[in-house]
């Protein structure tokens, strides 16, 4: 935790407005937008640590006494990260992140939210908002996945639910893979029946996610009891600081990406990973055909509209489109959500079908973020949500044609 201090004070600038800029402002909110391009105070960095939050927030005592109404906006959720941390390196036993298995079929979860989530699929009783945030911390990511695509899905075509009916289109063909009707398999000779591919989910620029404890991940396929899935984790990520666990296979005519393969998670469960861009994948044909039963897009954060990573999607996004199948992505905040929806219309020029109209997403984390590199930008994983496809045509034939 001093190291972290350390390193903010060695690298984050005081947001007093009356220091001149130092970048330009990403969103209208940034804090950055009140300095004055010109004049001013010299840039200075971060050395006073508030007294209330425990971060290093202003270049001195005075500025942050001066800005204190500014900085009573982040303050609590600034203190709460800070012991959010504390609580991480404590020590304790942490009884929430025991994850309960496979979910009795009868047994119907309710995804309304996280209360009601976490009760129907019976995990240890979470009595303190703190657990809960380190609960959800991880949970996120495989939850916002189960609850677009279960049946049980909070989003639906009703008004105000945000389904669309294209969305109703693609969601459906899905469903009837993940939530098969029973065919009367069993355990014995007279119960075998042939099984089902297992639906794939492409996990596109996978970062932090594709370094979760893989019970975490497990709680997904336990959300389809009669189907199996596939991660897919792609991006030239998805395996950073993990040499130690996976080293990278070598590239061989048998494996010509390096693929890292991990199948004996369990029956429902596989997951593979490969360190390259998916354009390069989509290229070589190794994922085609694709088949809107058995397919989809995740994107966590991609940033698709952001000025650091909008080059990188811009030869990706035209393939996604051509498959057809579910896109679902994710934005930290509503602006940055609203500037990837922005780019991704811009650069396809109304090929989109919107599957999921954008909002907050119902299994966000609620355990906040803090950028060390600027303590004013907090950010809440998975915060939106929205969906798209690449645009249908239908063909409708004339009388005597």
């Amino acid at each position: 935790m001093r190291q972290r201090a350390a390193f903010i004070k060695q690298h984050a600038n005081c947001p007093h407005p009356n220091h001149h800029q130092t970048r330009l402002p990403v969103n209208p909110d940034d804090p950055e937008a009140r300095k004055p391009k010109t004049g001013g105070q010299a840039p200075a960095h971060v050395q006073f640590e508030c007294p209330d939050c425990g971060i290093p927030v202003y270049c001195s005592e005075e500025h942050w006494a001066d800005d204190y109404e500014a900085h009573l906006e982040i303050c609590e959720t600034l203190r709460e990260i800070n012991e959010d941390d504390h609580d991480l390196r404590s020590g304790r036993f942490f009884r929430e992140f025991e994850y309960p298995g496979p979910q009795m079929e009868e047994a119907l979860v309710n995804m309304t939210n996280w209360d009601t989530y976490l009760y129907s699929r019976e995990f240890q009783a979470i009595d303190e908002e703190r657990r809960l945030r380190q609960a959800t911390r991880l949970l996120t990511y495989p939850v916002t996945v189960a609850s677009v695509l279960s049946e049980l899905s909070p989003y639906s075509i009703r008004a105000g639910q945000r389904l669309t009916p294209e969305g109703l289109k693609s969601l459906s063909a899905l469903r009837y893979t993940l939530h098969p009707p029973r065919s009367g398999s069993g355990l014995d000779i007279k119960g075998l029946r042939p099984a089902p591919p297992p639906v794939r989910i492409f996990i596109l620029g996978a970062r932090a996610e594709s370094s979760l404890p893989r019970e975490v991940w497990s709680q997904l396929p336990h959300m389809f009891p009669r189907a199996s899935v596939h991660l897919i984790f792609i991006g030239p990520e998805s395996m950073a600081n993990r040499d130690h666990e996976f080293p990278l296979p070598e590239r061989t005519p048998e494996n010509p990406f390096g693929a890292i393969v991990e199948d004996r998670i369990s029956h429902q469960l596989k997951i593979t990973t490969f360190v390259e861009y998916y354009h390069t994948l989509h290229d070589a044909g190794i994922f085609g055909p694709f088949d809107p039963y058995f397919d989809c897009f995740m994107l966590f954060h991609p940033g698709l509209g952001h000025p650091a990573s909008s080059h990188e999607w811009k030869e990706t996004l035209p393939k996604l489109l051509e498959t057809k199948v579910p896109i679902f992505s994710t934005g930290y905040t509503k602006w940055d959500m609203e500037r990837d929806i922005k780019w991704v219309d811009d650069e396809m020029g109304g090929e989109v079908d919107i599957l999921l109209e954008p909002g907050e997403n119902r299994f966000r984390s609620l355990r906040w973020n803090l950028n060390d590199l600027d303590p004013q930008d907090i950010t809440c994983p998975n915060w939106g949500l929205w969906g798209f496809r690449g645009k249908r045509y239908e063909t409708t034939m004339r009388d005597g044609e």
